[in-house]
């Protein structure tokens, strides 16, 4: 039976293969398994609790991606692997002329990144990187009112990622390593979300500290960001505090994740300010002043699970040829402000890009 996909009539669902079963290699499986217009072509994963999983879920498994190839040729390809092994994934991907979404971060380092874009544009095959924040319709929302110029002209953000990490989190050894501390496992989606909201880093100031495990990654850390149009921002990261104040426990995305109803992000601008994800918009009828009543209304969005969101969108870049939302080039420079955070950190002063990536 044929299937509706954004208002056209397709005979066949997108065939998706996901290479990685690891948790995140998991979900995506389940996302695709309950879309109206995609399915599971087959996993990828050399690991033997892979094939088991396959079994499982009566789906095809194959040890490489060259053994997939030989097999099969899915339409597109989510790679969910550990993020060293990105770029030579995505590069195998590419060489055989299959779209792919790359988990966040796009790789693990700047300079492997812009060969992985680099490689993609030069055979014209389209990258979608998985920041699927972007693809919530709570950010959907809030972007619109921005733009709309409904708190005028944006002066500061400030983002908070406060959440506590228990003990065992650790007991894997690579989660105590460099690399594997909150500025690069969780800032980065705040980093994203603030670049797709307020627009272009121009520079960067952060401090760090891992005072409270003593492990060889931060713990803790504060940024301020200056944008090229001027806002600027703060955000404060850590996971070892105790607190309702992160994206995971507010936007009810995830429902491994206990709800707060409370707010991670404050955008202030001149003519009011906006607390997300609750909507919630403070403004002035009167001209603006500190002497004057100030009130708020709250704008309502359909909650969907940006995973799915993300899954459509990406049969549409597949099929249709639609521009990837979250591009090779925009994974390229939230993970190039996450490099610039780190080196901040590290030589205690401020970082400049140069926005040349």
């Amino acid at each position: 039976m044929s299937k509706i996909r954004s208002g056209k009539i397709s005979k066949k669902p997108i065939r998706i293969a996901v290479i990685g079963v690891g948790l995140i290699g998991q979900r995506h499986v389940e996302t695709i398994s309950r879309s109206e217009i995609a399915e599971v072509a087959c996993v990828v994963d050399p690991h033997p609790q892979s094939a088991e999983f396959a079994s499982q879920h009566e789906i095809v498994s194959y040890g490489s991606i060259t053994q997939m190839l030989d097999g099969e040729r899915p339409d597109g390809v989510i790679i969910a692997t550990p993020n060293q092994a990105h770029v030579e994934n995505g590069l195998e991907c590419i060489h055989a002329n299959l779209p792919i979404l790359v988990e966040k971060p796009i790789a693990g380092d700047v300079c492997s990144a812009r060969r992985l874009v680099d490689e993609a544009d030069k055979a014209g095959v389209p990258i979608l990187v998985g920041h699927h924040r972007r693809h919530n319709p709570i950010i959907q929302a809030a972007k619109e009112r921005i733009e709309s110029g409904a708190l005028g002209n944006i002066v500061a953000a400030h983002g908070m990622c406060w959440l506590y990490k228990p003990d065992d989190y650790f007991d894997v050894t690579w989660r105590t390593r460099p690399g594997a501390g909150p500025i690069f496992i969780n800032l980065i989606h705040d980093i994203d979300l603030f670049r797709y909201l307020l627009g272009e880093v121009e520079s960067v100031q952060a401090i760090q500290s891992d005072t409270i495990r003593g492990h060889e990654i931060e713990d803790t850390a504060a940024i301020v960001l200056q944008f090229a149009n001027g806002v600027l921002a703060t955000i404060s990261v850590s996971d070892t505090i105790v607190s309702p104040w992160s994206w995971e426990l507010t936007a009810e995305e995830n429902p491994a994740y206990p709800a707060t109803r409370q707010n991670c992000y404050l955008i202030g601008g001149t003519r009011g300010s906006l607390e997300i994800p609750s909507g919630k918009i403070w403004s002035q009828s009167e001209q603006p002043s500190w002497w004057k009543p100030i009130e708020h209304e709250a704008y309502t969005v359909d909650l969907k699970d940006p995973l799915d969101v993300q899954i459509a969108h990406f049969c549409d870049v597949i099929s249709c040829g639609v521009s990837p939302i979250v591009s090779g080039l925009e994974g390229l420079c939230s993970l190039q402000v996450i490099e610039a955070v780190k080196e901040s950190a590290n030589l205690e002063k401020p970082v400049y890009l140069s926005g040349n990536v």
